[in-house]
């Protein structure tokens, strides 16, 4: 079949359910990044190839260029520029399924939390794509891909956060359509959300009851709320569903199955937390390094200190561990054989491993690391979320510790 007789729908279906061969390893030669110059070299990593470098070097500049200069304009404004969007499209930025992973490195190596550009390209778009009506597909995928229609998923809210099946927010049949009620924290730019709602109270477990909807900006009862006042990742809001009333064609996938849906796409929405956790822990290493080869004590710079370069050496060498094993999730979800354990692993080990990295980095600055205007100081701030969203790191070791003693 020609590629130019199928349809968006198949296409997008096909580029969700084919590996991606081309992130095999192009030789055995290619070095890791613990033997190059820096953690952030590109050419680097057995998992990516010479078409990957490219699409890296090219995002890299984006960020630099589009990104950078605004963000801290956008951190005081609560929110990103919608320009941007269409611009990371521009550049070719959406064009890519299987290197969503350069993306979120190049974004935690830009110190640049603001734009939610993995949140919509590679959590909500699988939804969609594989869940959706032809209809949906068609008319949603092509104005994502081109950054027209920013997106979001409300799944969690105040009393649910890593309980699911906890979630309150609920609707109720209206005729063929549906009302929904309650509140639920999303993004303020977005303009198409997956929404998580309880639509069967008397299913036989709450698993069982619980469907996802596409609601639209503009619809009836959708009003999006004040701007949050958080310590970190500063462009988010919540949103309000007070009798918000989707057409019957909104609901995503069957009714009732989408708990199902959440657990089938949740790995991956963890490996990306992983993956940027892993990247976050090499920026943050790296601007420390520079740091101490230029900041001096006792005459000397502190780089010649004992102290500082031991804590140097374990803080590289837990990164590189922390790399090879996400790295090897990377390669186990491109051939569709990462599972729920390994990706909750990832994320868990991954995002206190950050965390550490950030407190270790910050007291080597010393009294420059309290100061916002150094980027370690915005780096430590921002990873302190890693752990909590995307299901807390205690809930990542209830589901491995599952997996352990499981006798399926």
């Amino acid at each position: 079949m020609h590629s130019n007789s199928l349809s968006v729908h198949s296409v997008v279906r096909l580029q969700h359910s084919q590996p991606d061969q081309s992130t095999l390893p192009p030789s055995s030669s290619r070095l890791e990044n613990a033997s190059s110059k820096t953690l952030l070299d590109i050419g680097t990593r057995r998992i990516f190839n010479d078409d990957h470098d490219l699409f890296r070097q090219n995002v890299r500049r984006f960020f630099q260029e589009e990104v950078v200069p605004h963000h801290s304009k956008w951190e005081k404004d609560g929110q990103v520029s919608r320009e941007v969007w269409e611009k990371a499209e521009s550049k070719g930025c959406w064009d890519y399924v299987y290197y969503a992973d350069i993306m979120w490195e190049e974004q935690m190596y830009s110190n640049c939390t603001g734009p939610g550009f993995s949140l919509h390209s590679d959590i909500v778009m699988p939804y969609i794509s594989k869940y959706g009506s032809r209809e949906q597909v068609e008319r949603f995928i092509p104005t994502m891909t081109a950054g027209k229609c920013i997106t979001a998923i409300a799944m969690t809210e105040p009393g649910a956060g890593s309980d699911l099946q906890g979630v309150r927010t609920n609707a109720r049949r209206d005729g063929s359509d549906w009302i929904l009620n309650v509140f639920i924290s999303n993004g303020w730019m977005a303009d198409l959300v997956v929404v998580v709602v309880v639509t069967n109270r008397e299913a036989k477990s709450p698993a069982h009851g619980i469907s996802l909807f596409l609601v639209e900006d503009g619809t009836k009862g959708f009003h999006k709320g004040r701007k949050l006042e958080k310590i970190g990742l500063k462009a988010q809001v919540h949103s309000v569903f007070r009798g918000c009333a989707p057409p019957a064609d909104a609901l995503l996938g069957q009714v009732n199955k989408g708990f199902f849906y959440l657990m089938n796409e949740l790995p991956q929405e963890r490996l990306a937390i992983a993956g940027m956790a892993l990247a976050g822990a090499e920026f943050m290493f790296e601007e420390t390094r520079n740091y101490v080869m230029q900041r001096k004590a006792f005459g000397k710079t502190i780089a010649h200190l004992q102290t500082v370069q031991h804590k140097l050496a374990e803080l590289k060498t837990d990164i590189c561990v922390g790399r090879a094993f996400v790295d090897s999730c990377l390669q186990l979800h491109a051939e569709k054989r990462l599972d729920a354990a390994m990706a909750s692993m990832a994320k868990y080990w991954a995002s206190d491993l950050q965390n550490k990295v950030a407190t270790q980095c910050v007291q080597l600055h010393g009294g420059w690391g309290y100061m916002w205007e150094y980027p370690i100081a915005k780096a430590f701030v921002d990873a302190r979320v890693q752990p909590i969203y995307g299901g807390t790191n205690e809930i990542m070791k209830e589901l491995i510790a599952r997996s352990i003693v499981s006798t399926k």
